[in-house]
């Protein structure tokens, strides 16, 4: 992962109407052009229920 845990949880999740399932937050991810390792961050997170911007912002600094 190039860009900071904080780059990433503002870029890739535009769009998104919290809270989101983890299956369609990983889809808009994936349309916003998130890169596949931040893609397997989010899907090993053991969040199924994502509330807040806030919550991918920790699942990646669990694994930056």
């Amino acid at each position: 992962m190039r860009e900071t845990p904080l780059e990433v949880s503002s870029k890739y999740v535009h769009g998104i109407t919290w809270p989101v399932l983890k299956g369609e937050l990983i889809e808009t991810m994936q349309r916003n052009g998130a890169p596949e390792d931040v893609l397997e961050v989010v899907r090993s997170f053991r969040l199924a229920r994502f509330v807040a911007p806030s919550d991918v912002h920790q699942a990646l600094w669990n694994r930056a």
